[in-house]
């Protein structure tokens, strides 16, 4: 897991929502390793080393459109570069090396960018989508539970991963994006779609080990929605999996 850029009074942060290791902690039965972002690559594989799984979560800020060759459209929202830069060497060793990897969000979208995609970066201007942005109330004090409360409908493909792990054709799910996949990455399949045929989630079919990302929070109250508890439990099983072929292969 990796944490994001903050400046509060001036003071430089590197901060990482506790939802996203609750999670992993209760129902993936991991150990969160929470890795800074504001250092560059270099020492990153060390990380690597040392996890059975990445977990690429969500954040308040978005991708640099130069690292998928687009201009800036959105520049009234916040960026996190240095973030980008490591989640993006991150996600690619991890492939490389057969790790596990699980995106949420943000996550889900850097997925798609390093294997060769793009983003709209205003996904309710484009004709024919929804708005998939968080619904607010008036004034500046809406519920986290009006903010991730359900949204909208994914129709999950009955022969992809989520369609089998969840075993049922469609499911409901937050939301709380501006940006969306636009051009697909070298070998990403689409296992869930919304209603306006946006993507909502894919795994990886150029790797072998577990890929799944999804573009909704299933790390909002986990406990309460039987489908985040099962994506959870999947990425720990895998995780697990791994650090036992791991261990197989070290002590042969």
């Amino acid at each position: 897991m990796t944490s994001g850029a903050r400046t509060y009074s001036n003071i430089e942060y590197q901060l990482l929502a506790k939802k996203y290791m609750d999670s992993i902690i209760e129902f993936s039965q991991c150990i969160p390793l929470v890795c800074p972002t504001a250092y560059g690559t270099e020492d990153l594989d060390q990380y690597l080393d040392m996890a059975d799984g990445l977990y690429v979560s969500g954040a308040s800020t978005n991708i640099d459109p130069s690292l998928y060759g687009q201009a800036w459209l959105t520049p009234d929202l916040p960026q996190d570069k240095g973030r980008d830069i490591a989640d993006f060497y991150l996600i690619q060793r991890a492939l490389e090396r057969g790790i596990p990897v699980l995106g949420v969000c943000r996550g889900f979208q850097e997925i798609n960018i390093v294997l060769g995609g793009d983003l709209h970066q205003a996904v309710h201007e484009v004709p024919g989508k929804l708005d998939h942005r968080e619904k607010y109330t008036e004034g500046d004090d809406t519920s986290p539970d009006i903010l991730y409360g359900p949204a909208h409908p994914v129709q999950l493909a009955q022969d992809g991963l989520l369609g089998q792990l969840l075993g049922k054709p469609e499911i409901t799910v937050n939301s709380l994006h501006g940006q969306a996949l636009n051009r697909l990455g070298e070998g990403v399949k689409p296992v869930g779609v919304s209603p306006d045929g946006v993507v909502e989630a894919f795994v990886c079919e150029r790797y072998p080990q577990f890929t799944l990302a999804v573009q909704w929070h299933p790390e909002w109250k986990t406990a309460q929605n039987p489908d985040s508890i099962r994506i959870f439990q999947a990425f720990g099983e895998a995780c697990r999996q791994y650090a036992d072929g791991a261990t197989t292969q070290a002590g042969a």
